[in-house]
Order: structure tokens, then C-alpha cells, then sequence
């Protein structure tokens, strides 16, 4: 519905063309600003009931218990595998989780690895490569969002969060411990938990229209051909190479998996495709921009940073078992 809406005012009400770059560039934004600020509406308003009618606290101490053995980092990975988001589209449901006093190192493991698997690439993977690629790239991409949310969490960057994000988490355990000792009804406390959501997406909806702003140029004017010209060179530096040249652009995997074909098909190694691939959907500068309203400049530097060498080192393990 939210593509037929956005189709229908970028196409049809404004009368851009659907093959230009312009009007590719504005159905993009359109069609990811509703769908974005939709999500965190929704999220934000979920995780509100959470916190009000659920012992939060409970869970908290359930995901930092040392009787999971990690199993937590599994578990937010494989979370992220199985919801359909991009690396935009993700954040939302990283701020819902943060809200609720989520460990960071378990939500920076599903932020990792929501983006980079899906069921839908999965299938176009499939198809397209058979079931050993598809099955390292499946493998590979949850514990990569493991084994950065392990690392990520060593470091403990709790006091790298923003102050909006330190204001939101204050604000709604103070929230939590007046409901705890209140017996109101739901249909009661339910226009207070839509107002709190209201304000959070209010307070990141600049951030959200600058990265998707960001996300839809690229979108539309960035050829793909200009980076296969530079990923196709036969050196050993064509990985790292591929994955600082993936930045600048911003797609969900599903739309990847035929780049990541065609490049393949052109003579690119497996690894250094996919290595492309996963920097795409991982790692962009519209969800810098966005994660800038929870995060520091450190932090989010921090994450990339280490999500970056983590893809490069994924590549080169791609090209040794695929090559």
C-alpha cells in the first residue's frame, strides 16, 4: 500500500517519469519516509504497552544473566535475520529495544544483523547461487551480528548513547515504576503511551528525513556500473575496496541479490560480491544520519568501524570457501 501510495503522488499527482533518476530518487523517499516514521510510530507505541504491563525489569536481568553464555547475541541475531527490515527501516525497532533497557551489545546484534539477511534474500539467494553459498551467506551474516554484539557489548559504550536516548530511557522507567502501582485500565493509560510515541518519533523525524534525503540521491543518481569497474580488479585489496565503495549507497538485500548477480557474472569473486553486498545493506550514510540521534559521533564510529572489519574479513573467508 505505501508503494501504490507512493507510485500514485511521485507519478501520477507530480508526473515525474519512472525511469528518471529525479523521479526514482523522490518514489524512494516518499515510499521509505512513510514506511520509516510508520515503523517507529508503531514500535514506539508497542514497546510503550510493553513497559507498562510487563515486568521489563524481568527481562533485562534475564538478557545480562551469565547463564545464557551468550546465547542472547543468538538470539537478537537471529531475530534480526527473520524480520524484513533494511538498515533504516531496523533503527526504530534499535530505539524501541534501548528504551527498554535492552543490554547494548544485544540490540547492536540484531541493528547488525537485520539488515544483512532476510527471508527474501535468502530465497533469491537460493535461486541464484545454490544452497552452499546461500548457506555460509545465511551462516555468516548471524554470527556476524553475534560476534559484533559480543564485541560491541565488551566495550561497554552505554555511556556513548545520545542524551535524548539517556533522557528516553530515564523517562520511561519512571513511567514503568508509577504504572507498576497503578490499577488505571488500558483504554486509560493507552492515549498516554500514543503521546509518549508521538514525541519520540517528533524527536528524530529531522534525522529520518535527512538520512532517507541522503539514502534516495544516492538511490537514484549513483550508478552501480561506476563501482563494478572498481570491485573487478584483480587484487587483493579489491574486498576492503568494495566494502568503502558500498557506503555512499542504500538498498535492502532483496534488491542487492541481482547486483550481486550481475557482478558475479562479470568475473567479480563470490566474496568480494557479497562483501559489496553486505556493506550496502549494513553500512550506509543515511543510517550514520539516523543512528546520529541515539548515538555519538564515537559510537557510531565505533560500530561501523568494527562492523566494517568484520564484512572485510567475511569477504576474504567468502573468496577461500566459494573460490
Amino acid at each position: 500500500m505505501i508503494q501504490s501510495f507512493a507510485d500514485w503522488l511521485v507519478y501520477t499527482v507530480m508526473g515525474c517519469d519512472e525511469v528518471s533518476a529525479w523521479g526514482t530518487a523522490l518514489n524512494f523517499f516518499v515510499y521509505d519516509s512513510v514506511k520509516i516514521l510508520l515503523l517507529l510510530f508503531l514500535i514506539s507505541t508497542i514497546m510503550g504497552v510493553i513497559n507498562a504491563y510487563f515486568p521489563i525489569e524481568r527481562l533485562k536481568n534475564f538478557l545480562v544473566s551469565h547463564r545464557l553464555y551468550g546465547l542472547q547475541y543468538l538470539l537478537a541475531a537471529v531475530f534480526g535475520a527473520i524480520t524484513p527490515f533494511c538498515s533504516c527501516s531496523s533503527i526504530p525497532l534499535f530505539i524501541g529495544f534501548v528504551k527498554g533497557g535492552i543490554p547494548l551489545g544485544v540490540t547492536l546484534a540484531f541493528l547488525i544483523t537485520s539488515p544483512l539477511v532476510n527471508e527474501v534474500a535468502v530465497a533469491m539467494f537460493l535461486g541464484s547461487f545454490g544452497w552452499q553459498a546461500t548457506l555460509i551467506y545465511l551462516v555468516s551474516g548471524i554470527l556476524l551480528g553475534c560476534l559484533g554484539g559480543i564485541v560491541l557489548g565488551s566495550m561497554r559504550l552505554e555511556s556513548y548513547l545520545s542524551d535524548w536516548v539517556k533522557q528516553v530511557q530515564a523517562q520511561s522507567d519512571r513511567q514503568s515504576a508509577v504504572w507498576e502501582k497503578d490499577s488505571t485500565t488500558f483504554f486509560r493509560r493507552f492515549p498516554a503511551i500514543v503521546g509518549d510515541a508521538w514525541q519520540i518519533v517528533r524527536g528524530v523525524l529531522a534525522y529520518v528525513m535527512i538520512g532517507i534525503g541522503i539514502g534516495a540521491l544516492m538511490h537514484g543518481f549513483v550508478p552501480e556500473d561506476f563501482f563494478a569497474q572498481y570491485m573487478s580488479r584483480d587484487n587483493w585489496f579489491a574486498v576492503p575496496l568494495s566494502v568503502l565503495l558500498a557506503v555512499p549507497m542504500y538498498a535492502n538485500a532483496a534488491s542487492v541479490v541481482p547486483v550481486v548477480e550481475v557482478l558475479v557474472a562479470k568475473g567479480i569473486p563470490m566474496g568480494t560480491a557479497i562483501a559489496f553486498m553486505m556493506a550496502v545493506v549494513g553500512l550506509s550514510l543515511p543510517e550514520a544520519t539516523l543512528l546520529k540521534k541515539v548515538m555519538t559521533w564515537q559510537l557510531i564510529t565505533i560500530f561501523f568501524s568494527t562492523v566494517t572489519l568484520f564484512i572485510i574479513l567475511s569477504g576474504y573467508m567468502f573468496n577461500l570457501l566459494l573460490g
